[in-house]
């Protein structure tokens, strides 16, 4: 039978569709009336929904022309059948002869033999396929292209029917749709613990819920201007002095600019709403249309790609509903945020009361989220490829900061499994918390003084909780980092003098202005750099910008007035620029003697030893300062040339390794031989292996987030530190051997029941 003209169909089903999702039905049969509806429209004999479950089953949920005593009965594999072909590849399948495609599949119970034409798309819903729409004919003949578009847009209203949990009140149990399907994601672990509780997609999502359009020209004219003020904002940024006119990043934004030009995505946009969708809802359609059929593609470059283009509609989509902004006020309150990337500033907009958990899909242990988010106590997983596009805001989630893995919408058994771990960690930590106050004395009577790292007032009651002896690490930068503008003389003095207060007599030792490179401040407009990491930053920007570093002197001064400053200065090279602090910081102590302000009655001044230079510089360095504070995660990288935000090669290469602990002792013996206090601080220091190591090369400070103190200090006072210090020594001195140092120190711990 021939199809008649379908130019006014697809509004026509529309109106009809919206009119039955408003009648009180329940769900089974709005779904038939649906399908019936849809038959009808199209003159179709037949039109079936199937739903994906999520044990990848595509179910007959309705049917209008098919064995009605087959819904719930007929069943396909994902892949299997002409249904299952669509599920699997999310493409339309349109076939004049079905029955001779060889990926058909007989289902007696359905009595589907006599009907020849076929046509069958894919319920789609942020990319994900959903189940199968199919309408069927006994003549022989293809489906018009807009017949084909007409079908795919009703498949949005089925798709909206399955992502609300309509369907779920006619699913049998054990057999959840796929939209509730458990999801599990390994990544690696950057900071142990273990979250529980529900997704916060921190590039938020925008869901569509107004579907159906009243008036065709209206919404064209919505999306023509929704384009014209998106294309806009792209030249803006593109036209910005701070944007240089070569690199990757103007690489990205010339692509964006492409893709907001390219009129098949425009042309396919006014398709579906001539075809009665909203202006939004037509975004939404070829957005998940083209990501669907993307997130196939095996090209590395074209699947990045499609984040270029998925940004892009997402930034259409808050054009045309006017979205501002998630409100903090409305989070859970055991949210775990996921993000593709984010900066350390983005995570503490984020309140610190509703956070359980950080998910990266990019990123690396040292990145400075992690540090941050370390800091604030909470467990990370990174590396999380592709966990964004399948979890939804409010999806219940567990994440294991301890192996790495993630579970999104987990089952019943898991959840109680991973309840039972909190329990067990729980009564862990308490054991720790009962070593608060024990000294930290090694076995064979070795005192290692462990501190904490801090960089915002919420970390300070940590310090008692913990037992730390004092703030090893004070990173001042995020202090600017968070604020909107460049915070004042007085405001930094109130800060500075707030943490003192909060540490109770116990040390702190502030590390100046740490920005430049990827720790961006908004207000602080600096140069595009080809290699960040190695370039202006830290007290090369600070000396550069004596004025900047001058205030921030000048404020730690007064605020330590009567007390002890300890203060050290971040990514030294050259002797020759701790020398030139010093001046700076001698003005400083002239100028406030001058004007009568009181002073620290005592005053620390050391350096970061983070550059390899001072390797070369040592008995120099100690000469000059008062204590050295090795930052381990740079000194690192910088070494072995290894970016530590590039996963591809940041676990290349072992901390634990030969060269660099050899590099570690010359620095902690260089401190015995000047009588220089030397400590560390950075990630090495809260592993208890790797704490292990630095008090077998020398290292009696070490100072490290405080949820480690406690599994670092069971270690220490299990350890014979000198029988490890000889072991370890004899093994770095002997070239030949080839057994790794890692294996050496495990073998170590097992044989003398050192905790780890």
């Amino acid at each position: 039978m021939p199809l008649r003209d379908l130019s006014a169909g697809p509004r026509v089903l529309l109106k009809r569709l919206r009119e039955l999702m408003a009648e009180p039905l329940d769900p089974q049969e709005r779904l038939d009336r649906i399908v019936t509806q849809i038959a009808s429209n199209m003159v179709a004999e037949v039109c079936s929904a199937y739903v994906l479950r999520s044990d990848g089953v595509l179910e007959l949920y309705a049917t209008e022309g098919l064995n009605k005593e087959a819904v719930h009965l007929s069943q396909l594999q994902m892949g299997q059948g002409l249904v299952g072909t669509i599920a699997a590849s999310a493409q339309p399948l349109n076939l004049s002869d079905a029955q001779a495609h060889p990926a058909f599949r007989y289902l007696p119970e359905t009595g589907e033999e006599i009907y020849h034409s076929f046509l069958g798309v894919p319920i789609l819903r942020a990319g994900r396929t959903l189940g199968v729409l199919v309408v069927q004919n006994k003549a022989s003949r293809n489906y018009r292209e807009d017949e084909v578009e007409a079908l795919e847009t009703t498949a949005m209203v089925i798709a909206e029917m399955i992502a609300t949990g309509d369907l779920k009140k006619i699913t049998a149990p054990g057999l959840e749709l796929d939209l509730t399907r458990a999801v599990t994601i390994q990544g690696n672990g950057y900071n142990e613990g273990i979250g529980l509780g529900h997704v916060v997609l921190h590039e938020h999502r925008i869901v569509v819920t107004n579907l159906l359009n009243e008036d065709s020209d209206k919404e064209i004219i919505r999306l023509a201007e929704a384009l014209g003020s998106l294309r806009i904002s792209i030249d803006d940024m593109l036209s910005r002095r701070d944007v240089a006119q070569e690199g990757e990043h103007r690489e990205v934004l010339e692509t964006y600019r492409m893709f907001a030009h390219d009129q098949g995505w425009v042309r396919r946009m006014e398709e579906a709403i001539h075809n009665g969708l909203t202006a939004e809802a037509a975004v939404e359609k070829v957005q998940s249309d083209t990501k669907a059929r993307m997130m196939r593609m095996t090209d590395s470059y074209l699947r990045e790609r499609m984040h270029d283009f998925d940004d892009l509609a997402n930034r259409l989509l808050r054009q045309l509903t006017g979205y501002l902004g998630r409100s903090m006020d409305e989070l859970p309150s055991d949210s775990i945020v996921l993000a593709r990337a984010m900066g350390a500033a983005e995570l503490l907009d984020y309140p610190r009361a509703n956070l359980r958990g950080l998910v990266l899909e990019d990123g690396a242990v040292t990145s400075h989220v992690v540090i941050v988010a370390r800091a604030m106590g909470i467990p990370v997983v990174g590396q999380a490829v592709g966990l964004v596009a399948l979890a939804e805001n409010g999806d219940a989630i567990i994440i294991d900061g301890d192996d790495g893995q993630v579970h999104v919408r987990p089952m019943h058994d898991l959840q109680n499994a991973y309840e039972e771990k909190v329990r067990l960690r729980a009564k862990r930590q308490e054991q720790f918390r009962a070593l608060r106050s024990v000294e930290p004395l090694t076995r064979d009577g070795r005192h290692i003084s462990l501190n904490m790292n801090a960089g915002l007032l919420v970390d300070l009651p940590q310090l008692s909780e913990s037992g730390a002896q004092g703030i090893g690490l004070f990173r001042t930068e995020l202090q600017f980092m968070i604020a909107s503008t460049m915070p004042k003389l007085e405001e930094q003095e109130a800060f500075y003098r707030g943490v003192i207060k909060q540490a109770a007599g116990r040390p702190v030792t502030f590390r100046t202005l740490d920005i430049g490179g990827d720790k961006v401040v908004s207000y602080f407009r600096a140069q595009e750099e080809e290699n960040p990491a190695l370039g202006w930053r830290a007290i090369r920007l600070a000396l550069d910008r004596p004025g900047l570093l001058r205030t921030q002197l000048r404020a730690l001064l007064k605020a330590s007035a009567g007390t002890e400053l300890r203060m050290m200065i971040p990514m030294v090279t050259e002797v020759s620029e701790i020398r030139a602090v010093r001046d700076l910081l001698q003005k400083e102590v002239q100028y406030l003697s001058k004007f009568g302000h009181a002073l620290p009655r005592k005053l620390q001044f050391g350096a970061m030893l983070e550059v390899p230079a001072l390797m070369w510089q040592l008995d120099e360095l100690m000469a000059e300062v008062d204590f050295v504070s090795v930052g381990s995660n740079d000194l690192f990288q910088f070494s072995m040339a290894a970016d530590r935000g590039n996963a591809r090669v940041s676990e290349r290469f072992d901390n634990l390794g030969k060269p660099f602990l050899r590099m570690l002792r010359d620095i902690a013996r260089a401190g015995e031989r000047n009588r220089t206090l030397v400590t560390l601080c950075g990630e090495m220091a809260g592993k208890p292996l790797s704490a292990m190591a630095l008090i077998g090369v020398g290292f009696r400070s070490v100072s490290m987030a405080a949820t480690s103190i406690g599994p670092v200090k069971a270690m220490l006072l299990s350890l014979d530190a000198g029988q490890l210090e000889a072991e370890l020594n004899a093994a770095l001195d002997d070239i030949r051997s080839q057994e790794p140092i890692r294996e050496l120190l495990l073998k170590f711990a097992e044989a003398n029941n050192v905790p780890l």
